[in-house]
């Protein structure tokens, strides 16, 4: 497992969740919404059905967007899972269920 340093790339910790969640047997698409700002980098699907909408941010300094913010807590109003994935930690929380 290749840990996602402090200094790294969003780019790098979207990498690294995508891996993990393949190995996992899961799906990772990349998703972008046409006209609309602060979706999700990430869709998430785990077995057992289990579906997370996920922001990946590097680890030091990544912050979210007012848009993102406000696209976060409309889903989560709706019951979905969002998560924000700064580093390996917040993966492996994410694969465990936590």
């Amino acid at each position: 497992m290749v840990n996602v340093k402090k200094g790294s790339r969003e780019d790098t910790v979207e990498e690294q969740l995508v891996r993990r969640v393949r190995a996992a047997g899961g799906i990772c698409e990349k998703t972008r919404v046409i006209g609309r700002r602060g979706f999700f980098d990430r869709v998430v699907v785990l077995p057992g059905g289990r579906v997370v909408f996920c922001e990946c941010k590097r680890p030091v300094g990544g912050r979210l967007s007012p848009h993102q913010i406000q696209r976060i807590a409309q889903y989560e109003a709706l019951g979905a899972e969002v998560r924000v994935i700064h580093n390996v930690e917040d993966i492996d929380k994410l694969l465990s269920g936590g």
